[in-house]
């Protein structure tokens, strides 16, 4: 319940929410009202607690941002979620981006449990990932280390199958290092591929019980193989999943889509930052941007440091280091190599002495 006094002095008022239930309110407070602090810090108005009560004081614009977000967070406690210091940061985050999808829809969208955990969106551009996932035949997850790519496409063909709406999942990746020429390295093919594809692996356990894989993968229900193993095959009634797709080449990009049959899904996952191919090789995914760009039932869903799910350091990383490319990009442009360190104005580098 929340209320407006317009009798303070001045254009600052004060907004009253009044919280019945003492659960919600002990869980927006956070331990030790670490919760409470962080929305303070947040807002441009003052935030007083007492009893059920919290009173919002400051201009009318700033109060109506503080009432929102308050009544985002009750919202997420009310459909039982337990806020932490990052669901009021992502919460907060969305809400300044000012679009019509509700922090308290996007962070409660189950897409699969297991042994009490769920896995879910963490931003609004996940949130729109696993949308054009459901939508859309094939999809391109873009966008930087951290932010879900794999991890919920993997979510979403494993929701797929237990809803029989594929009989199959494959997860393939390209095994650069080796060329894809796995006869040359030592040891049994799982031991040759096992580098390449063990992330795959990690995630399946997530969410599978893991005494459950050995059987999908024996039966052929869940199948990891490297990149090469899937010419000349077509591919039904399954959902199939190209992760590291920056480091395919165009011919093989054109020959893994055309892979595609009858009831199938793809999703293909890749950072265009990170081609680890021989230098002058095109990556197959910045080329089917182009390609791809206008066919129906073909999403191209771009993620971006903001989506990052790892520590908050990790986006920072990620823009330093798209700032750091631009800049060289833009030294090339002029003919002079810039070098980290330096300052616009050329000075000497610190030297080790």
């Amino acid at each position: 319940m929340t209320g407006t006094d317009h009798s303070s002095a001045g254009a600052r008022v004060q907004t009253r929410i009044s919280v019945a239930d003492p659960k919600i309110m002990v869980n927006l407070l956070g331990p030790k009202d670490e919760i409470l602090r962080l929305v303070e810090r947040t807002l441009a108005s003052d935030v007083h607690v007492r009893g059920n009560e919290i009173t919002i004081t400051g201009a009318p614009a700033d109060n109506a941002t503080a009432e929102r977000l308050f009544s985002e967070l009750i919202e997420l406690i009310e459909k039982g979620e337990t806020l932490s210091v990052d669901a009021v940061r992502r919460t907060v985050a969305m809400l300044e981006q000012n679009t019509a999808e509700r922090p308290a829809e996007v962070l409660t969208l189950n897409i699969l449990s297991r042994r009490g955990r769920t896995i879910r969106p963490k931003t609004l551009g996940q949130k729109r990932y696993v949308d054009a996932i459901d939508e859309n035949t094939i999809v391109f997850g873009i966008g930087p280390a951290g932010t879900g790519k794999t991890y919920l496409a993997m979510a979403k063909a494993v929701q797929a199958l237990q809803a029989k709406q594929v009989n199959r999942i494959i997860l393939t990746r390209p095994a650069v290092e080796a060329g894809e020429r796995l006869g040359f390295l030592p040891g049994t093919l799982n031991e040759k591929i096992d580098p390449y594809l063990r992330p795959l692996y990690d995630a399946l356990h997530d969410m599978l019980d893991p005494e459950t894989i050995p059987r999908l993968m024996q039966a052929g229900t869940i199948e990891v193989a490297p990149l090469a193993y899937m010419r000349g095959r077509t591919l039904n009634d399954a959902f199939i999943i190209l992760d590291e797709a920056q480091n395919t080449t165009p011919e093989q990009m054109k020959m893994f889509l055309t892979r595609l049959g009858f009831g199938a899904k793809i999703v293909v996952t890749g950072d265009i930052t990170q081609v680890d191919l021989p230098g002058g090789t095109t990556s197959g995914l910045r080329l089917v941007r182009e390609i791809l760009r206008n066919v129906d039932d073909v999403h191209f869903a771009e993620l971006s440091s903001t989506d990052v799910v790892r520590h908050r350091l990790v986006a920072e990383i990620v823009d330093a280091y798209a700032r750091f490319d631009a800049d060289q990009e833009e030294a090339g442009q002029q003919g002079v190599h810039a070098v980290p360190g330096r300052g616009a104005g050329g000075g000497r580098p610190n030297r080790r002495r």
